[in-house]
């Protein structure tokens, strides 16, 4: 498709919203600028409360065990739910999946797979937590290997929207099916 100015995403609501993208790609900026922030449930905000530090990879079992309780109720109470989180492995998306599923709510995925470069760049620039590159790296190949097997295709979302320019990014426009509204 395309660009022609804007990009514009129509999102079922209720959904399920699984952002995909490695460290630095956006993930959140995108979050903050597209969705209300009671809709957005990210992952550094559980390690945070559950150790005080978002960057604390140790608690990133109990963090995600509380995400997917909220995603859970969440969507059971027919509410928009983004999930601001790598999401690089399929195994992370298939357990977001499952539960979209189980509520009976459509699940979508927005990939911010930008070029390398400007992830590395956005990743250094971060005024909190900066991603050590070997890491940012290893979710990049992670994230370009699923989608060079159609992996994100086979989870099961009901739409897979790519986002591979910052200009893309910086065009897009999301409305839900239910009410029209822009962001």
């Amino acid at each position: 498709m395309p660009d022609r100015g804007s990009r514009d995403l129509v999102l079922p609501d209720p959904s399920l919203v699984v952002l995909v993208g490695a460290a630095g790609a956006g993930k959140t900026t995108f979050a903050n600028r597209h969705f209300p922030p009671d809709a957005v449930l990210g992952s550094d905000a559980f390690r945070a409360m559950v150790a005080g530090d978002e960057s604390d990879q140790g608690a990133t079992k109990a963090a995600f065990g509380i995400l997917h309780r909220a995603v859970t109720r969440r969507l059971h109470q027919g509410r928009l739910t983004v999930v601001d989180a790598t999401n690089v492995k399929s195994h992370a998306r298939r357990a977001l999946i499952a539960r979209a599923r189980t509520a009976r709510v459509p699940a979508v995925a927005i990939v911010l797979d930008l070029p390398t470069r400007i992830v590395i760049a956005r990743n250094a620039a971060r005024s909190g937590r900066v991603v050590d590159e070997v890491i940012v790296l290893r979710q990049l190949d992670e994230l370009r290997r699923s989608l060079d097997r159609g992996d994100l295709d086979a989870d099961g979302f009901e739409a897979v929207y790519r986002i591979g320019t910052t200009a893309e990014l910086d065009a897009v426009r999301i409305s839900t099916a239910a009410t029209g509204e822009r962001s």
